[in-house]
C-alpha cells in the first residue's frame, strides 16, 4: 500500500473525527486515560488547524484518510520552558501535535513523523506519561527524550525531539 500525505479539507472533518475518536478509545485500552479527555481535541480546534493550513491527513491508496496529525514549523509557547533536562538546540523547529490514526494500518505515525522530518530537519513532539504506546514510537524513531514541559492547561508533559545535525 503506498501512503501519501496532504493537507487536511474542511469536508473531511467528520472522518477526522472519527479517527479522534479511535484514538481516545484506544488510549483508554491501552492504559492511557489521562490524554484526550473531555472530547480533545474538540471539533472547533480541528477546523480551526484546517483553516490554518496545519492540519494533514495520510491517505492509503485510494484516496481514503487513515490519519491525521497537526505540523507547523514555528516556535510553540508551550516549548519555552522546560524542566529536568533541555532541549537538543534552539534552532527553528517543526511541532508534531495530535497525531491518531484509524487503527487499521499499522506504521502511520512513522509515515507521518518521517514525512514532516523531510520537511524540516527539527522537529519537537511531546506526550502523556501514560502514553506508553506513542513514547515507543518516538523513541523507534530516533526522537531523543529531553525533559518535561508543560502544556496549557498546567498538566506535564515528556518532550522529545529530532534533529538531523544540518
Amino acid at each position: 500500500m503506498e501512503l501519501k500525505i496532504r493537507k487536511a479539507r474542511l469536508n473531511e472533518i467528520d472522518q477526522l473525527m472519527n479517527i479522534y475518536d479511535y484514538a481516545r478509545q484506544y488510549m483508554q485500552q491501552t492504559g492511557n486515560s489521562n490524554q484526550w479527555i473531555n472530547g480533545y481535541p474538540s471539533r472547533e480546534l480541528i477546523i480551526s488547524n484546517i483553516q490554518e493550513g496545519n492540519l494533514y491527513v495520510c491517505i492509503d491508496d485510494v484516496g481514503k484518510e487513515i490519519g491525521v496529525f497537526y505540523f507547523k514549523i514555528d516556535e510553540d509557547p508551550t516549548y519555552a520552558y522546560i524542566e529536568d533536562g533541555k532541549w537538543l538546540n534552539n534552532k527553528p523547529y517543526g511541532v508534531v501535535h495530535r497525531l491518531a490514526g484509524n487503527g487499521k494500518y499499522k506504521g502511520i505515525a512513522a509515515f507521518c513523523f518521517d514525512w514532516c522530518f523531510k520537511q524540516w530537519p527539527n522537529i519537537r513532539v511531546d506526550t502523556h506519561e501514560d502514553n506508553k504506546v506513542m513514547q515507543h514510537i518516538l523513541e523507534k524513531e530516533g526522537f531523543i527524550r529531553c525533559g518535561i514541559i508543560y502544556i496549557a492547561n498546567g498538566t506535564p508533559r515528556i518532550a522529545y525531539q529530532k534533529y538531523n545535525g544540518c
